[in-house]
C-alpha cells in the first residue's frame, strides 16, 4: 500500500501574517536602536517591544544581526517589510538622464532620501561592525555597493566628455563617494545639525563643482 503523500500547507493568509510579524519586529527594533543603540538592545527586548515571543524573533531573523540586516534591506527599499520588491534602482534612471549635472543631483537626492530614512540603521551597522563579523561583512557590502553604483554614474559622465579635465574616473568616484558617504551625512546632519535639504543642496553643488568640466 502506497504511503500517503504529505501536503505542504502554504496559505496566503499565513504568508501575510508572517510578513506582518516581520514588519512589526523590524519596527520595534528600529525604535529600540534609535532610543538605546544596537549594542544595548537585546533580542528579548525587541520581542517585548513587538509583542511577540523571543523565539518568534529568532525564527524570523536567526539573530539580532539578522534583524538589523532585515531592517536595512527594508529601509533601502522604502517599505515596512523586507521580503518583497527589489531595491529601487535610481541609478538606472540617472544613466538615462542626458544632463550630467542632473545625474549628480539625482545621486545627491538619493543619498539624502536613504540617509533620512535609514540613518539610524546605517549608524547601528557601522558601530557594531568591528565586533560582529556578520555586520562587518554587511557594512563592507554597503560601502562597496554604493561606490560601485556611483562609479557607473561617473563613467557615464566621462563617456560624455563632461568630466573635469585632469580628473580620472577612479578619483572622481572617490570624491562623489565621500560626499554621499553615511559618515559625511552623520557629521553634517546628526552632529552639526544641518537640515537634510541643506545637505542635499551642498552635496549636489559640490559634486558638480568638483566633477564637471566648466
Amino acid at each position: 500500500m502506497a504511503e500517503p503523500v504529505k501536503r505542504t500547507y502554504n496559505s496566503p493568509r499565513r504568508r501575510q501574517q508572517a510578513a506582518e510579524t516581520r514588519a512589526e519586529i523590524l519596527a520595534a527594533a528600529q525604535r529600540l536602536f534609535a532610543r538605546q543603540g544596537y549594542t544595548a538592545t537585546s533580542v528579548a527586548a525587541i520581542a517585548q517591544e513587538a509583542g511577540v515571543a523571543t523565539k518568534t524573533v529568532y525564527l524570523a531573523f536567526d539573530s539580532k544581526s539578522g534583524v538589523l540586516r532585515g531592517l536595512w534591506n527594508a529601509q533601502l527599499r522604502g517599505q515596512r517589510d523586507d521580503t518583497t520588491l527589489p531595491p529601487s534602482r535610481w541609478y538606472e534612471d540617472a544613466l538615462d538622464e542626458p544632463d550630467p549635472e542632473q545625474r549628480l543631483r539625482m545621486a545627491a537626492h538619493f543619498s539624502r532620501t536613504v540617509k533620512a530614512r535609514a540613518g539610524v540603521v546605517l549608524d547601528a551597522i557601522r558601530t557594531a561592525a568591528p565586533s560582529d563579523p556578520d555586520l562587518a561583512a554587511l557594512w563592507e557590502r554597503i560601502e562597496t555597493g554604493f561606490r560601485d553604483v556611483l562609479q557607473s554614474v561617473v563613467e557615464s559622465i566621462a563617456a560624455d566628455g563632461a568630466l573635469r579635465p585632469g580628473l580620472d574616473v577612479d578619483e572622481a568616484t572617490d570624491i562623489l563617494w565621500l560626499l554621499v558617504h553615511p559618515d559625511t551625512w552623520r557629521l553634517l546632519v546628526d552632529v552639526r545639525g544641518w537640515p537634510p535639504d541643506r545637505y542635499e543642496q551642498w552635496c549636489a553643488d559640490t559634486a558638480c563643482q568638483q566633477l564637471l568640466a566648466s
